[in-house]
């Protein structure tokens, strides 16, 4: 399983994000590139997972330090 490298603000801004172009897509019915607003898919998907195989190849996390 891919390690967690999407924290707190970052999530919710991508889960919003995310959200809001899902919404587009229903809302926006005349558009020809209507189909556009499905990439909100992706950044929906890595907030709800809290991983970014983006983030994991540029070697970027923006979770907290785990205390141990």
């Amino acid at each position: 399983m891919l390690a967690r490298n999407v924290g707190g603000i970052d999530r919710i801004a991508r889960i919003v994000l995310g959200l809001a172009l899902i919404a587009g897509f229903f809302l926006n019915s005349e558009a020809s590139l209507r189909w556009l607003y499905l990439i909100g898919l992706v950044p929906l998907a890595t907030g709800l997972m809290q991983t970014c195989p983006l983030y994991s190849l540029l070697g970027l996390n923006t979770c907290p330090a785990k205390k141990g």
